[in-house]
């Protein structure tokens, strides 16, 4: 569904550039539903930008599905965000018309893209467990509730992606469990492909795999260890490492980010020693002057 390969977004200005994706790889497999994590400035929402038509990438390779999103014109782009990509906000004034009530806000991009269909749009609330409340204005919903009416409506044109930006961020663990339930229920009998960015560690368990972003590159990623096995539903959240298996990630160069807490720990700075035992690759700090001397 998803494939990124170098894939480089460098924001400019007058005075200054600054890198904020630095040859990225991620491959994303149709009907996946998995995470991006990463500390602030890592590069995800610009990641998460570009996939969805709201940015456009400097260099490298960004397709998905028939689509490149390199290469993509201004038009294609258009028809692209109506018809492939749905995008959830985590401000809810992004994705919602306040005098409008939740059908409403529905409907309208149904309209829009000249596809309405109401009986859809009341199914999208019905499985998003709003059909009691989908003629209420937003002033009536509680913040969650806004929120599963924002999935509704990036599902009203029937994307095969859709992308959501800290979804669970303004809302409690209670509702968001209850969210992340929607989008696992949505992913399973819609078949749309979910990417979810997240600060939230103890949702993990609501996906199959989670990829960490670290200066601009893909580091780290957790694959569940058991893709039968759900969380949360004895109302105890586990924590990423109980459930997933981590992974440093490689390019096709072979290169590989090595957990800052692993190098302050042996205290590697620029240079480190490498050495294959026939089993296992070592790595350590550079041998002091005196050690090269006594080898």
């Amino acid at each position: 569904m998803i494939t990124c390969e170098g894939l480089v977004k460098i924001y400019k200005t007058d005075d200054i550039e600054v890198v904020a994706l630095q040859g990225l790889n991620i491959q994303v497999d149709d009907g996946e539903m998995m995470a991006i994590i990463g500390n602030s400035g890592s590069g995800k929402s610009t990641l998460l930008n570009i996939l969805g038509g709201l940015d456009r990438p400097s260099a490298g390779q960004v397709r998905v599905g028939e689509w490149d999103l390199l290469k993509i014109t201004d038009d294609q782009l258009v028809e692209y965000k109506r018809s492939t990509v749905g995008f959830i906000w985590q401000n809810n004034a992004r994705n919602l018309i306040s005098y409008l009530t939740a059908l409403e806000n529905v409907e309208l991009p149904m309209m829009l893209s000249g596809r309405y269909d109401r009986a859809y749009a009341r199914q999208l609330l019905d499985w998003v467990g709003l059909k009691e409340r989908m003629n209420n204005k937003l002033q009536q919903l509680s913040g969650g509730e806004q929120q599963r009416v924002a999935m509704a409506i990036a599902l009203s044109n029937r994307p095969k992606l859709l992308l959501a930006d800290e979804p669970t961020g303004s809302v409690d663990s209670g509702t968001a469990d209850r969210i992340m339930d929607i989008f696992r229920r949505l992913n399973r009998e819609l078949g749309v492909t979910i990417v979810i960015v997240t600060h939230d560690l103890s949702l993990a368990g609501k996906v199959d795999r989670v990829v960490a972003i670290r200066d601009g590159l893909t580091s780290t990623e957790f694959v569940k260890r058991n893709p039968n096995l759900q969380t949360g539903e004895d109302g105890v959240r586990a924590s990423i490492t109980d459930i997933h298996e981590e992974y440093v990630v490689l390019d096709r160069a072979g290169r590989l980010q090595i957990p800052k807490e692993y190098l302050e720990a042996l205290n590697i700075g620029g240079k480190a020693s490498m050495e294959f035992d026939g089993e296992k690759i070592l790595i350590r700090p550079p041998k002091s002057l005196k050690e090269r001397e006594e080898t």
